[in-house]
């Protein structure tokens, strides 16, 4: 019996360090991504992994040279914002603030945009209004993937690649809102009947999410639309 107790706590401890040293690489290899498409401020952004199973984060700054295990209650600096949002939305895997150019002109249009396309709406959700640090929680509970935190866009997403995707939509979608915006045009949301399905698949999604960290187990990939 005790043979096999020590090998199952020898086998989940092998496993925790797999991970972690899995979501070290990934954090290197995300903010690679981010800043090779301009997603990703060198000065003034931040990156951060939700560990699987822990309250605690592989955390840091955009220009750094490698991520530091930060737990959410160590958090300072830009690691408030990643701590307040694991601890908002349990769901949630992966973690970028500072976004791009016309992600950060958001700022002067209101802070948020109407879900206007239909992959928006189904992997960024509903956008929570423009916040401050101690409003964050109340700004994602519709499930939103992305909002304006004083001022900077804040990205999330249930894995890495997630958020690489998200990232690089919700500057997509920012540009094509800010452009028609400043031009005087007027954008108008999906109708309701799409926004709902749409929200309902990212709904389930996040769900899923947050059964899988819950179990310290990583948060699977998104498949299809």
């Amino acid at each position: 019996m005790t043979r096999s107790i020590d090998s199952k706590t020898s086998s989940s401890w092998s496993d925790a360090m797999t991970i972690d040293e899995t979501l070290s690489k990934h954090w290197l290899d995300l903010r690679e991504r981010l800043q090779a498409k301009h997603l990703l401020p060198a000065d003034g952004g931040s990156v951060s992994l939700r560990i699987p199973g822990s309250d605690a984060m592989w955390f840091g700054d955009a220009g750094g040279a490698a991520p530091q295990r930060v737990s959410f209650g160590a958090a300072s600096g830009d690691g408030l914002v990643h701590a307040a949002t694991y601890a908002a939305r349990r769901d949630v895997g992966a973690i970028a603030v500072g976004g791009a150019a016309f992600g950060r002109c958001l700022a002067d249009f209101g802070g948020a945009m109407p879900q206007a396309f239909d992959e928006q709406a189904r992997h960024l959700g509903a956008m929570g209004p423009a916040t401050e640090l101690r409003e964050l929680g109340a700004s994602l509970r519709r499930g939103g993937n992305v909002l304006l935190v004083q001022g900077r866009p804040v990205c999330l997403g249930m894995t890495a690649m997630r958020l690489a995707l998200n990232a690089e939509l919700f500057e997509k979608c920012a540009k094509a809102y800010v452009l028609a915006v400043a031009g005087g045009g007027r954008v108008r949301p999906l109708p309701w009947i799409v926004r709902f399905v749409a929200n309902r698949r990212l709904y389930k999604d996040e769900q899923r999410a947050t059964l899988r960290f819950a179990r310290g187990l990583p948060a699977e990939e998104t498949k299809g639309y």
